[in-house]
């Protein structure tokens, strides 16, 4: 069972009161600014005339009958989307008067196509100093690749986390989401909110910010870089163990795999209880996690051989009675039939005008007296044109003159 559109208190948001302009498509861009938009923004989404983000195309799958692919419907909730032809001076001219009175410009075009189209932060900036321009790209503004074509999967090579992710042994794999994409509109999106907290805090002026792709995956580089600095050889893939910490891993059983986490001492013997094996506590070779971790060559076929010989359920079953971090792996329907998830609130549902009821995950992000909420379904294209621009003061005289000369649909 799903749960309803959330923030049934009807309580606004974080951001309720806040002006999105969303320039972006494909999922960096759009995953930033759907948070905004489930803490309370209006995010109004710019659209080419026609196709609109090409994610609308991506599929299949799709719900039901909707024209768009699930692939957009996953991450363009809660925004308002208006079709401008910024090739035209018309459809620049009109997004300059949006953003004359937005809180925040998110864009993704390659790097000086704005400033090419006098979009540009210096441009906006021009008729309100209070904006917040947050310009995302591959490999940043600046830098001698800063105009190099960048998708996620080369991200993801280039950053360093295919060096690490994989089986031993193995090829280098992808993490099976567009990780540099989503954790790089994470970036952008905790970056705008520094923003405007500095824009209230200091003297009401916004500023630009520039996130990339490649900057966000060396980030969460993370220990595996410390790793490398420490010691100057480079951590290599180990599929699904921890450099530093054992047992922290998969194993197969008679019919799936359990995953089990001994992320500190005192798990240990309870680990070695649970798979009734005592006297590996009592081991010298194991006596530590540095012992373990030296030794893991060895550990590892003991723990094997004892996995391989329980069932999946017998094996989790063994390690809760004795509180010992451990779960299967689950796909997608298991984690959408989670209790857990559930009670989180994390499976959600919005009713969509030809999708019908279009699930999806809800936000992770829990406030006390200003909770997310799923508002509005991921936009047709172009079905707030004329409500939007009216909003800015365009007459319908002025929208019909605007489609005249091919600025919107």
């Amino acid at each position: 069972m799903t749960g309803e559109a959330q923030n049934p208190s009807g309580d606004s948001g974080p951001l309720d009161g806040l002006t999105v302009l969303d320039a972006s498509r494909v999922l960096v861009g759009p995953f930033c600014t759907m948070q905004l938009g489930d803490m309370g923004a209006d995010v109004i989404k710019v659209e080419r005339p026609g196709t609109g983000d090409q994610t609308r195309g991506w599929h299949p799958p799709r719900y039901g009958d909707a024209e768009e692919s699930a692939y957009y419907m996953s991450i363009n909730r809660n925004k308002r989307s208006v079709t401008l032809n910024l090739q035209s001076e018309e459809g620049r001219e009109v997004f300059r008067d949006l953003a004359s009175e937005a809180d925040v410009v998110v864009e993704n075009f390659r790097v000086g196509a704005m400033e090419d189209w006098g979009l540009g932060y210096e441009d906006l900036r021009e008729r309100n100093p209070e904006l917040v321009y947050c310009g995302l790209s591959g490999y940043g503004e600046w830098g001698p690749d800063a105009e190099r074509p960048a998708y996620d999967i080369i991200m993801q090579a280039e950053g360093g986390m295919m060096s690490i992710t994989g089986e031993e042994d193995g090829a280098p794999v992808r993490v099976g989401v567009a990780i540099a994409d989503i954790g790089a509109g994470m970036y952008a999106a905790q970056a705008i909110l520094g923003a405007l907290l500095e824009r209230e805090l200091g003297d009401g002026t916004g500023q630009k910010i520039d996130v990339s792709l490649l900057d966000g995956q060396v980030a969460w580089m993370t220990y595996m870089a410390s790793n490398y600095f420490a010691t100057g050889n480079s951590p290599t893939r180990m599929g699904s163990k921890h450099p530093t910490i054992a047992p922290y891993q998969a194993f197969e059983t008679s019919d799936g795999y359990v995953v089990v986490a001994c992320a500190s001492e005192n798990i240990w013997p309870r680990f070695c209880e649970a798979i009734e094996k005592p006297d590996l506590a009592d081991d010298p070779r194991f006596a530590s996690n540095a012992d373990r971790v030296e030794n893991r060559d060895e550990l590892d076929p003991l723990l094997g051989g004892v996995f391989a010989e329980l069932t999946t359920e017998d094996a989790l079953d063994r390690l809760a009675a004795h509180d010992v971090p451990a779960s299967d792996v689950k796909d997608m329907e298991a984690v959408f039939e989670n209790p857990q998830v559930e009670a989180r609130g994390m499976h959600q549902s919005v009713p969509h005008p030809t999708a019908g009821e279009v699930e999806m995950p809800g936000s992770p992000m829990h406030f006390s007296r200003t909770p997310t909420s799923i508002r509005q379904y991921p936009p047709r294209l172009g079905e707030h044109t004329d409500e939007v621009l009216g909003e800015y003061g365009y007459t319908d005289a002025d929208i019909a003159e605007l489609r005249d000369a091919d600025a919107l649909d």
